[in-house]
């Protein structure tokens, strides 16, 4: 099959024919691409921003964002059958430790990570494990939804976490209206009831916000914290969620959020500084979230079977995964990039 692979950090994958993936455990299951995502977490891979933390041997296969068709099962799989269009939790997890019993999947003590810690979807087949599989909607075709198993559900994770938060008369802001962002408003719309304030350094993105359901856009740039004041009558938010996690953007939001606020820190890199007496004083509550769990990514599917979440995406050919990477990494890339193998 052709797959894109990583062999050395900051350098081009290297794409290629290697073996299809073979069936290994009874719970396998082989599934065809329709699509995989493309993520800032897969410039970050290339970077070997994750390389110690994951140890994973190079060279391998990216792409944690994936879709398709099952294409071969193992000997114990019951729930799903050849042909079935599923989505793809990125984690194939044990089911056994204490935290796959209390649900929180991205949390399993014996994860097999897509993309990250094993092959993952920039490839034409990929192995994963029955648990990982959610079975599409019939109205929903897989090769316009990978996205949504990691940046899909990173965001409905921080809006599920802040919704109960997002009361009546209260204000959310919403940092980055990219792949995540757009996403994020949605959800918010759906499960929660602040007014929504996007900010983004692209005016389109603003536009597009406010189509899905922002209440106000703000312009990320040196007037931002005095708009957004003047928004929330010099108060602050209540809310944040940042999906950028700059040093700028920690700056800036902690000037933007009121006392009593909650700071959700959804995107990575930068780092989070803030005096110990300004966190008691104001009661700051500074709440890091990762990628969704199994049920987060089946509540979403569901709302995107019904037509209330929509995803906002370009496709590209696997042989342009590079070209697609630079992309991203010039901020090019409005919504999500899918590749199509």
């Amino acid at each position: 099959m052709k797959a894109a692979r990583l062999y050395e950090y900051n350098k081009p994958l290297r794409i290629e024919e290697v073996p299809n993936p073979v069936l290994t455990d009874p719970t396998d299951v082989i599934i065809k691409v329709a699509g995989a995502g493309v993520c800032h977490t897969d410039l970050h891979l290339i970077e070997g921003v994750w390389a110690e933390t994951l140890g994973t041997e190079l060279p391998y296969v990216i792409g944690h964002e994936n879709a398709g068709w099952v294409h071969e099962v193992g000997s114990a799989v019951s729930g799903f059958k050849v042909g079935d269009p599923v989505i793809l939790h990125p984690v194939s997890s044990c089911g056994k430790c204490l935290d796959c019993r209390s649900g929180e999947d991205m949390h399993c003590e014996n994860l097999k990570f897509s993309g990250l810690t094993v092959d993952g979807g920039y490839a034409e087949y990929l192995k994963t494990s029955e648990r990982a599989l959610i079975k599409l909607p019939d109205n929903v075709d897989p090769t316009d939804v990978a996205p949504f198993a990691d940046a899909g559900i990173t965001a409905y994770r921080a809006v599920r976490k802040a919704a109960p938060l997002a009361k009546p008369g209260t204000k959310l802001l919403m940092i980055g209206m990219g792949g995540l962002g757009h996403i994020g408003v949605q959800v918010m719309r759906e499960l929660g009831n602040a007014d929504i304030i996007a900010v983004d350094r692209d005016e389109g993105r603003l536009a597009m916000a406010l189509d899905l359901g922002a209440s106000h856009t703000v312009i990320a740039d040196k007037d931002m914290i005095s708009q957004v004041k003047t928004l929330t009558d010099e108060k602050g938010v209540d809310i944040i969620i940042d999906f950028v996690g700059t040093d700028q953007t920690h700056e800036d939001s902690m000037k933007m959020l009121r006392k009593g606020g909650h700071y959700f820190v959804v995107g990575y890199g930068g780092t989070v500084k803030v005096p110990s007496l300004n966190i008691i004083n104001n009661e700051y509550s500074i709440i890091g979230s990762l990628v969704g769990n199994y049920t987060d990514l089946y509540e979403l599917m569901v709302l995107h079977g019904r037509g209330k979440v929509k995803l906002h995406s370009s496709k590209y050919p696997l042989d342009q995964a590079n070209e697609v990477l630079e992309l991203l990494h010039n901020g090019k890339i409005n919504g999500r990039a899918i590749l199509v193998p």
